[in-house]
């Protein structure tokens, strides 16, 4: 299944953390290669990613809370589905990279699929003051429990 994703990494002084992530790697569960986001005076302060596939990309927070962070607390992933308003932001909370609430935004899933050889669905992240339709929200307990990222 096809499905565009982006993600951004802020993280303060992980250029360290973040290089052998800056090249493929067949042994990870998720594939690609992140590309450092550099300011004007050419010093990296973040790094992007782009998905094409859903499958591509699991195990990527995992991989992520795995690393050996200089300084956890500065660690923000941004994540933004194609069907994603707007980015949405992961940040550490005692050692896991947890989804934070952005106000005026509401994160919707689809039920469950009937088996496992779907990819898990990350729902869409959508704009709650845009004065549009949203839909129906699935009952926590009909969604899917498998990490989409």
């Amino acid at each position: 299944m096809s499905r565009d994703a982006e993600v951004i990494v802020l993280a303060r002084w992980s250029d360290e953390v973040m290089e052998p992530l800056t090249q493929d790697d067949p042994e990870r569960t998720w594939r690609g290669r992140f590309v450092p986001i550099a300011g004007q005076w050419g010093y990296a302060f973040g790094w992007a990613l782009e998905f094409e596939k859903m499958s591509a990309r699991r195990g990527l927070l995992k991989h992520l809370e795995s690393l050996p962070w200089p300084h956890p607390h500065t660690v923000q992933v941004l994540l933004r589905d194609q069907d994603d308003d707007c980015f949405g932001l992961w940040m550490f909370q005692e050692g896991q990279l947890v989804e934070v609430t952005i106000a005026r935004t509401g994160r919707f899933h689809q039920p469950a699929p009937p088996d496992e050889d779907f990819e898990p669905d990350p729902g869409m992240l959508l704009r709650t003051d845009q004065d549009t339709a949203l839909p129906e929200q699935t009952p926590q307990a009909l969604r899917d429990t498998r990490p989409p990222w």
